[in-house]
């Protein structure tokens, strides 16, 4: 895959406050996510608010969110910085994550109507024009997309709501996980293995499909993070 580029912020929306800081945090959680911000990396409030040009209000409020996703911690010795997670948590989190979309993805595959199938389609198409191109950042980006969008498209808002709580950190997980060449294609083929499921709306087999695919992906990260030293 293609190396990441460092991609310049957008200009922070007008508006509130509150639309300020969800915009901040979401830079920041995209950072962090992709590497860019790694496990230890301090948050130098006045560093960030000149870099994108807002106040520290917007920034404090900011950090809070990302707190609450449990992406860094804040002490009053050393601020803000981002939060180290063991291989062992991986593991449980990712535990929980396929247990949730495993069941999403069984829940979709009951119901699936073809407008819903159409747009999995589209996405998928796209993911897979991005893996052959080599472009990293766009295929995850697409890859997520998918994730999204059978949550959103189950039918049960709670399972959504309860994904959406866990899925800050899980995604920091799964874009590691990309970079091993191996761990990408195999992806790639249960990504393939679930289209067909939902193809021929088996719900049997998307259950298992999506199951195996998380529990490899939290696997996968697991080995990375041992690899480090954070077993």
């Amino acid at each position: 895959m293609t190396d990441m580029q460092d991609i310049s912020p957008p200009v922070a929306p007008s508006g509130d406050m509150t639309a300020v800081a969800e915009w901040v945090a979401d830079v920041l959680r995209d950072r962090i996510i992709k590497g860019a911000l790694p496990a230890g990396a301090r948050i130098v409030e006045r560093k960030l608010s000149a870099e994108l040009d807002v106040s520290r209000t917007p920034i404090r409020e900011a950090l809070k969110l990302l707190q609450a996703d449990s992406l860094i911690e804040i002490s009053r010795n050393k601020g803000a910085q981002v939060k180290t997670y063991s291989a062992q948590q991986t593991l449980e989190l990712f535990d929980v994550i396929a247990s949730l979309e495993s069941l999403a993805a069984e829940r979709l595959a009951e119901k699936i109507t073809d407008d819903q199938l159409d747009e999995l389609e589209q996405l998928h198409a796209d993911m897979l024009s991005h893996y052959r191109a080599g472009e990293s950042e766009a295929y995850f980006n697409i890859n997520s997309e998918i994730h999204d969008t059978i949550l959103a498209t189950c039918g049960n808002p709670i399972l959504q709501q309860m994904h959406t709580k866990m899925m800050a950190r899980a995604r920091r997980g799964r874009f590691m996980a990309i970079m091993d060449p191996d761990r990408l294609t195999t992806a790639v083929d249960e990504h393939e293995q679930l289209m067909t499921a939902f193809r021929t709306r088996n719900s049997e087999t998307a259950r298992q499909v999506w199951r195996q695919h998380l529990w490899n992906t939290g696997q996968s990260v697991t080995d990375v993070l041992r690899s480090q030293g954070l077993g």
